[in-house]
């Protein structure tokens, strides 16, 4: 989940998949979340929040984004994709859905910052307006490729089942980012039509993308990945794979990201088949948030009687 969380291609200098710039429940609860949505929002927040520190009103945001100048623009979009995840905001303002549309569709070609921002603004829409999965869907294929990944972000965030087909194409694409992120939306949409693509993925050539389609899976019920799941409870496995060193200013460790989403998904399945592995982990591995979740992934795997 980033829980866990570009270009270079795989994406992974910035951050990593399983969640943030407070990223949806569904989200936070199984996925590894490509950093970009995560992590390089992070990044920039804490050096131009003072520009912004303020009470301001999603009006005011939208004015900076419509005539602000470069450096005031994005983080105007920032602020209000964060301001997005509060839903008294929407009560409050509701016609907020529609004007976001329009801010979105008027940024195509200008500041990549700007359009990505908007794009997770549009996909924590409570009410989105009818046009919407249009417009996003419309923007698949834009230019940036981190601005692809927020709007495939905003598709599985908004839930509708009929962009499954669009989804399965863009994880065709030969950015690990973006087929990360399609793996992603792909989970968190409700349906089986996606389950060819899901196992597909399970073998892709980045082992994050086989994580989050592992995880995927499990969430649609599916125990096919187990095997993955099983590679994501080895702490040696994934030190190969995540670069293991704290991230600076944080608390977070990769590696125990990793392996708490993959703890989460053997809930999910009940997996007792991979009771051995969560016991050991709940009383040797070197992170106590880790044997924390492998504790309560044994309360379902041998619940009290």
């Amino acid at each position: 989940m980033e829980n866990l969380d570009e270009p270079q291609s795989d994406h992974r200098g910035e951050a990593d998949e399983v969640k943030s710039p407070a990223i949806p429940a569904l989200a936070v609860q199984f996925f590894l979340i490509p950093l970009i949505v995560v992590a390089s929002v992070a990044a920039v927040y804490f050096g131009f929040r003072v520009l912004l520190d303020d009470e301001r009103t999603p009006s005011e945001y939208l004015n900076d984004i419509r005539v602000g100048g470069r450096e005031r623009r994005w983080p105007a979009a920032y602020e209000l994709s964060r301001l997005m995840d509060n839903p008294d905001i929407q009560l409050e303002y509701p016609e907020l859905g529609n004007s976001l549309l329009r801010a979105f569709e008027g940024s195509e070609g200008e500041d990549p910052r700007v359009r990505r921002y908007l794009a997770l603004a549009v996909g924590r829409l409570q009410s989105p307006p009818p046009e919407t999965i249009e417009r996003l869907v419309n923007a698949l294929d834009d230019a940036d490729s981190e601005t692809r990944i927020s709007v495939i972000w905003a598709l599985g965030s908004l839930g509708d089942v009929s962009v499954v087909p669009e989804l399965q194409r863009v994880y065709g694409s030969d950015d690990a980012g973006v087929r990360k992120m399609a793996v992603y939306a792909l989970g968190a949409i409700d349906g089986d039509s996606q389950m060819v693509t899901l196992r597909t993925a399970l073998n892709d050539v980045a082992p994050d993308v086989q994580w989050n389609a592992a995880i995927a899976l499990a969430r649609h019920g599916s125990d096919y990945g187990l095997s993955v799941l099983r590679r994501m409870l080895d702490r040696e496995y994934v030190k190969k794979i995540v670069d293991p060193e704290t991230r600076a200013g944080t608390n977070i460790d990769p590696v125990a990201e990793v392996m708490i989403s993959g703890l989460q998904a053997v809930s999910i399945l009940e997996a007792t088949s991979l009771q051995a592995a969560v016991v050991e982990l709940s009383k040797t591995d070197q992170s106590m948030q880790v044997r924390q979740a492998a504790l309560e992934a044994l309360d379902v795997l041998r619940p009290e009687s």
